[in-house]
């Protein structure tokens, strides 16, 4: 029997004294791709930051297992050497410090070991011709002046240094124009691999044109309240998410 990568147990989470996840169960395989879906304020990105251990959100019941660990107790930092990377919605800038410099010192902290720099260059420019990114890019401030696109491709060029476990990325769609979205669409169906899992969070479809997902589910007033596979997607494309509330209405459910 397959040990889950990540698995979640009835977990509610609070911000600021106010509940916003409600029983959320998921669990994630290695290998496997899940689609998180649902509106604006529905609690998706709050359930990211309670993977990763943000400490401005209070788990107040439920259990974060990864690969059979307990970690909800567990500090950001320990997680992300554990194997759990996290891709902001929002990527923040970090004017004077060079992207070549932020990726080696992040790798050393993740790897809990400085790197030898011989060593990390051989792997930096493996992952950046893997991943279509141009040289110019490591003598530039993090996220200093990039746009949408550009922010998110160093994401996934700093997780493909990071080789994670486990990548929960939030909304890396949003705000993209179709070629940015095309190309990092490329790198994320680069990170997946048959040891790796990804939660995949979206508004919208779009993305899932170009990385294909083995589930997707629905979340709705801080919790999971349909899953199906990739075509659960395309109805929601299409129908919106009304029908899933109207369907939880009929059920008794809601």
């Amino acid at each position: 029997m397959v040990t889950p990568l990540l698995k979640i147990e009835n977990l509610h989470a609070e911000v600021d004294g106010k509940e916003i996840l409600r029983g959320v169960d998921l669990t994630i395989n290695p290998g496997e791709v899940h689609a998180l879906m649902g509106r604006n304020g529905s609690g998706k990105s709050t359930l990211s930051y309670a993977i990763m251990g943000h400490p401005n959100y209070k788990i107040t019941k439920g259990r974060i297992f990864f690969q059979g660990q307990e970690i909800q107790e567990l500090a950001t930092d320990v997680r992300a050497r554990l194997g759990i990377s996290l891709g902001f919605q929002y990527p923040v800038a970090i004017p004077g410090v060079s992207v070549s410099n932020f990726l080696r010192a992040t790798t050393k902290a993740v790897r809990g070991q400085e790197v030898p720099i011989k060593e990390f260059r051989k792997e930096l420019t493996a992952a950046m011709e893997r991943l279509g990114v141009p040289k110019e890019f490591l003598s530039r401030y993090v996220n200093d002046g990039f746009s949408g696109g550009e922010k998110k491709r160093l994401e996934i060029l700093q997780m493909a240094m990071l080789k994670p476990k486990m990548v929960v990325l939030d909304e890396t769609d949003s705000g993209l124009d179709i070629d940015a979205l095309k190309t990092v669409s490329s790198g994320i169906n680069a990170l997946a691999t048959p040891e790796t899992g990804i939660l995949l969070i979206t508004h919208y479809q779009r993305i899932l044109n170009y990385v294909q997902p083995d589930f997707v589910h629905v979340f709705q007033d801080g919790r999971i309240v349909t899953s199906g596979g990739a075509e659960l997607s395309s109805k929601l494309e299409e129908h919106g998410y009304d029908w899933v509330t109207q369907e939880q209405l009929t059920s008794g459910t809601v």
